[in-house]
């Protein structure tokens, strides 16, 4: 592992234009359940997963409906406000501060990264804390809105400040597409890069799970690394061109100490 994880390094500092694409698995680390492992929440509640998969319908059926029974129940994720960084997020800001990561896109809507110190971050499945519009695209934070009193005085749904179009939760649903300015912003930073870093992400969930491989399919082609705790299919299909097995949270400062000790040759 080591030899492997100096070769990465190695690329890393060779490296004009580097992103990464992170998942569920980045953030498990700091207590944040993810939805399809072995403790996962769809996998200890079905139900719940049955719910998620109807939620988009329901809003786009009865807005009003849907934010009622969206603030009559506890967030699935637990209480994100509590969660803090780990050494994963940490890693991937310090390249960033080094000038070597370039941005960060990630599956997961706890804006650890962004805590973390990351600047340069997409947010590709949206973002707990905020609510966006469905036609002009605005986001809120969403302690804008008083969303209790709103239900209470039959003032919901919420909406927009900018157009008046009706707000949801900026976090992508099942069935409801990526926002069109995420999806640009993401191709873009795919077609840039010349080495994409695959964190803790089980690559299962698109259109994200195709983004290694739009860098993979480009000319000239991106290096992808992949950090997993287990192989993926883009461990197999040969999209990646190193695995590296095991906790992000402990790879990857690894993988930031030898980057560190070639920039100071």
């Amino acid at each position: 592992m080591e030899a492997l994880i100096d070769e990465v390094a190695e690329v890393l500092v060779k490296s004009r234009y580097a992103i990464a694409l992170t998942g569920a698995g980045v953030s498990t680390e700091s207590g944040i359940p993810d939805f399809r492992g072995p403790s996962g929440i769809w996998t200890k509640d079905p139900e719940a997963e049955r719910r998620a998969y109807e939620a988009y319908a329901l809003f786009l059926r009865d807005p009003k409906a849907f934010w009622e029974d969206y603030l009559s129940r506890p967030s699935i994720l637990g209480p994100l406000e509590k969660a803090q960084p780990n050494p994963s997020h940490y890693a991937l800001a310090e390249l960033e501060e080094m000038g070597i990561l370039k941005c960060i896109i990630t599956q997961n809507v706890d804006g650890l990264h962004e805590k973390a110190g990351s600047e340069n971050v997409i947010e590709f499945h949206g973002n707990a804390f905020k609510i966006r519009c469905v036609d002009c695209g605005a986001r809120y934070p969403k302690s804008d809105f008083d969303l209790v009193s709103m239900k209470e005085r039959g003032q919901l749904p919420p909406l927009c400040r900018r157009c008046g179009g009706v707000l949801k939760p900026d976090v992508v649903y099942f069935t409801e597409p990526i926002p069109r300015d995420v999806i640009a912003r993401s191709l873009e930073e795919v077609r840039k890069c010349d080495v994409m870093l695959v964190c803790g992400t089980s690559l299962v969930v698109y259109p994200a799970a195709e983004l290694p491989r739009l860098a993979k399919r480009k000319v000239p082609p991106a290096t992808v690394i992949e950090v997993n705790l287990e192989p993926t299919s883009a461990t197999f299909d040969g999209t990646s061109d190193y695995f590296l097995q095991g906790k992000t949270g402990e790879i990857l400062p690894k993988i930031v100490e030898a980057v560190k000790k070639k920039l100071a040759k």
